[in-house]
């Protein structure tokens, strides 16, 4: 076949594709409206059994639930919505739902102690491990060096990020005893403080290098 009766065939093509399409709008525009309702209703219904579920088991700040969650469900979600024992839902809203793309370190929590952003990891990957929130971090009515130190410095503004803040700075130091300034900011460089309080978070987690 020639270039010629290629590029006709292509143009026939083309024509009776914009052709049918235009048919099928036209179509679209008399469709009865039940007819509609009814196939949103099949395709919500589909959708609800494409959504897999599983029950799993998570252990948040040394206590173990279990969760039903789907499949795309993240950690973050389920540590602010979705325990619920009993009736009552846990409260574990320190970790903030803010950017939800892993770049301001708001939901910071610790899994396995290594600092992790919760708004990426699914809830599914998080069994087996052991997840500490900032709730988590004091020792019952004792506070932490670092939230001692956090508020010693007032190195807080709005509060927003602080929770993240914590939990990122108890990695740190788990990590590093002893960091530097540079080594500060390079372990805290995940976390967004949209106040500006970066020199009080430095100084508080000096003086908490300091106790610790």
């Amino acid at each position: 076949m020639s270039d010629k009766d290629k590029k006709q065939d292509t143009n026939i093509s083309r024509r009776s594709f914009i052709k049918g399409v235009g048919t099928g709008t036209v179509a679209a525009t008399v469709v009865p409206a039940a007819i509609l309702v009814g196939n949103e209703k099949t395709a919500e219904a589909q959708t609800d059994q494409a959504i897999s579920k599983a029950e799993i088991q998570l252990n948040i700040n040394d206590t173990v639930y279990e969760i039903e969650v789907e499949a795309r469900t993240t950690l973050l979600t389920v540590l602010r919505d979705g325990i619920d024992t009993g009736g009552n839902n846990v409260d574990l809203t320190g970790a903030k739902l803010i950017c939800d793309r892993g770049e301001c370190g708001g939901c910071t929590v610790l899994v396995d102690g290594k600092a992790v952003y919760a708004c990426m990891m699914l809830a599914m990957d998080a069994q087996g491990k052991q997840i500490t929130t900032v709730e988590g971090i004091a020792n019952g009515d004792n506070l932490h060096p670092i939230q001692e130190a956090f508020v010693k410095h007032d190195a807080m503004m709005c509060g927003f990020c602080t929770p993240g803040f914590i939990v990122s700075s108890v990695a740190l130091l788990n990590e590093n005893r002893k960091p530097t300034l540079t080594e500060i900011k390079e372990g805290l460089s995940g976390n967004t403080c949209r106040c500006g309080t970066y020199p009080f978070i430095f100084d508080a987690v000096e003086t908490a290098s300091e106790k610790m």
